[in-house]
């Protein structure tokens, strides 16, 4: 097995940088680290060098997601681990040339999203300037694939995640660690960002979080609500980019490793929204979960 430890950040190409980063530092409660000419880096109250990052380019896409590692040692034997088993490896492993620096290497998944793997990663340790939300890093991240067994045989059998559950046979919610699921998959038909999920402490910070984007003029897309996989509280939002984003809390904890057993959920609505007041997700927000097919990492090379 690999060894991943944690979800660091993900970074997005957006065709809007200035509106969208102007959303997340001055509406969703990031704090802005760096910018350039072409991408801009935020944290969230955690110690996550950043947690997000925006890159300008002509269409809404994935640029790639980030997951921690223990040490270097670990980055050199995925990448022999990866290149053993024939994964493409779209940068060998080296000192990072991003925000946080750090020992990683980028590999492309069978779907061509890009995925990084890296440690030593500078970490925050000035203080946090509280707001009214705060969201510490980021929970999960979920993707849209063409074909949910094979992705998750991979990132089970060839990265070494956990499969906790199923949302019948249209979801596959995996933990690299003992949260419920860092990474999940859902069934679309082509590959795309489905969300993106940043944690906060409480349900108060979720139900202040709503009134802020509210303000802003941003409506809901779906939510408030609770879960049943993961059994935690949610609600969506749509970013100026059109990708969906969730404040989200208290998610499951797999206390007992050796006794877990990955369940098979209903997708019904009482278990989509355990407490009844959201229900299933409308039209507009699967379709917005949906996402535009995104052909992966081989058409954005010059930002990697």
């Amino acid at each position: 097995m690999l060894g991943i430890t944690h979800l660091r950040h993900i970074s997005l190409i957006t065709p809007n940088l200035e509106e969208q980063a102007a959303f997340y530092e001055k509406i969703w409660g990031l704090d802005k680290t760096a910018q350039n000419e072409n991408a801009v880096y935020f944290r969230g109250a955690g110690p996550e060098n950043h947690i997000l990052s925006l890159h300008s380019g002509e269409e809404s896409r994935l640029h790639h997601i980030a997951f921690g590692m223990v040490d270097k040692h670990a980055v050199d034997r995925a990448a022999e681990i990866l290149t053993s088993k024939g994964v493409p490896i779209i940068q060998e492993p080296g000192y990072l040339d991003e925000e946080g620096k750090g020992y990683g290497l980028r590999f492309a998944d069978p779907e061509n999203r890009c995925i990084e793997l890296s440690a030593w990663v500078e970490m925050h340790t000035s203080i946090w300037k509280q707001k009214n939300v705060d969201p510490v890093k980021l929970n999960h991240v979920v993707m849209n694939t063409a074909d949910l067994d094979m992705i998750t045989d991979f990132y089970t059998s060839v990265l070494g995640f956990k499969v906790t559950d199923w949302s019948e046979h249209q979801m596959s919610f995996l933990r690299c660690n003992r949260k419920h699921h860092s990474i999940a998959f859902n069934q679309e038909g082509h590959a795309s960002v489905n969300h993106i999920a940043y944690e906060v402490d409480t349900v108060d910070e979720v139900m202040r979080g709503i009134a802020n984007v509210r303000k802003a003029g941003f409506k809901e897309l779906w939510g408030p609500g609770r879960h049943g996989p993961g059994d935690n509280i949610f609600c969506y939002f749509k970013d100026p980019a059109s990708f969906v984003m969730e404040y989200t809390c208290y998610l499951e904890t797999i206390e007992d490793e050796q006794e877990w057993r990955a369940r098979v959920w209903k997708r019904v609505p009482h278990l989509m929204d355990q407490w009844g007041i959201a229900g299933p997700p409308s039209k507009e927000a699967r379709s917005s979960m949906g996402g535009k097919p995104d052909p992966g990492w081989a058409n954005v090379k010059s930002l990697i």
